[in-house]
């Protein structure tokens, strides 16, 4: 460490990079091994001079080098907040200056900035270097890069986040699919089969999400996954035609999709052309001519069924398709109840997540 025996001239001479070269010299002579250790451990590390205005550094050893990306003899003679990413930070100015008073507890965390211009976080611990008399004559600064930890904290938060957006608008869902049910099911049985059905199909649509990391799901794989439980349990498969490219939506619209496409398959099992055993469904959408009509029409459409006539009253299921899918979809949805059996039309835009699969 630097003593009070050492030559004052050598402060002086020539600047203060200078200077600190003649306190490396001076370290070096005086105190080898430890500088040697300093300049040899992965931690950043730096000596400043105390009595100098600013606390210009004096020693700065390989990993505080390359973490900063700055060279020995641009770093020497600097004052030692130098590398803050804001020059004006009132807080950051404040936190080093209670580490260098001694008045913080446990270090403080500083936002830096490297020579190349990219920021990063450091945890840094400032410690007193006394002479003989007790006189503060140096401090020592070990600074630990924390980037990769706000990094991963930054992107925990998000997944926090997400996750109560996912359950708040899910148990959303699920509410509505209960209130229904309530509403509409002549008895416990039924209520029950109702709501465990659409939850069932919520689920699906779920577990599809997570398979895409949540990030988007596609049209195709969205309208198979709901009517897989109506094909193999009822061995509809082969009456059933899917055709289209694998454009993708959001979670939220494929959620929808999945819990819509499940109730038109539920009321063509339970009234349309899969409850006897000739009818079939086609579904197929595509895109119109650009600049012209640039969204999407897809068409359910179900023939060979036995005659339908209009409902009377509208339950969750057709309301679910006409209001609820077409808000999510910010497009248009009709109902067609045909002699020949039921035609659903879905025009919207082109999705925000739209790609070919």
């Amino acid at each position: 460490m630097m003593n009070k025996n050492m030559p004052e001239a050598a402060l002086s001479k020539s600047g203060p990079q200078v200077a600190a070269e003649a306190v490396i010299d001076h370290l070096g002579d005086n105190c080898g091994p430890f500088v040697v250790a300093a300049e040899t451990t992965r931690m950043a590390m730096v000596f400043t001079d105390a009595k100098r205005n600013g606390n210009p550094i004096i020693f700065a050893n390989n990993s505080f080098l390359e973490l900063t990306g700055y060279t020995r003899k641009e770093v020497l003679g600097q004052k030692f907040n130098f590398l803050l990413a804001h020059a004006a930070d009132d807080v950051s100015l404040a936190q080093i200056k209670a580490e260098l008073d001694g008045s913080a507890k446990s270090g403080v965390e500083i936002l830096y900035c490297r020579k190349d211009g990219t920021e990063f976080w450091a945890a840094v611990f400032i410690s007193p270097v006394k002479d003989e008399a007790g006189g503060i004559v140096q401090y020592f600064a070990s600074f630990v890069d924390l980037t990769q930890h706000k990094e991963e904290m930054k992107q925990s938060q998000s997944l926090i986040n997400e996750l109560n957006h996912r359950v708040k608008n899910t148990l959303a869902t699920v509410q509505s699919i209960v209130w229904q049910a309530l509403r509409s099911s002549a008895s416990p049985q039924l209520m029950r089969q109702t709501i465990e059905s659409r939850l069932l199909a919520l689920s699906r649509s779920h577990d599809l999400l997570t398979r895409g990391n949540w990030k988007s799901a596609g049209l195709h794989d969205i309208i198979s996954d709901a009517l897989e439980p109506f094909t193999i349990t009822h061995a509809h498969s082969k009456r059933i035609s899917i055709k289209g490219d694998n454009i993708r939506f959001s979670p939220k619209a494929a959620l929808a999709l999945g819990i819509g496409f499940h109730e038109l398959a539920t009321n063509a099992v339970k009234y349309g052309a899969l409850s006897n055993a000739s009818g079939s469904i086609t579904v197929e959408w595509s895109r119109g001519k650009p600049n012209l009509d640039n969204d999407y029409t897809l068409e359910w459409r179900e023939v060979g069924g036995p005659q339908i006539d209009p409902p009377k009253h509208h339950g969750f299921g057709s309301g679910m398709v006409k209001r609820g899918l077409a808000l999510e979809l910010g497009g248009e949805i009709n109902l067609h109840y045909l002699r020949n059996g039921l035609v659903c039309v879905m025009k919207f835009p082109p999705p925000v997540d739209s790609i070919r699969g």
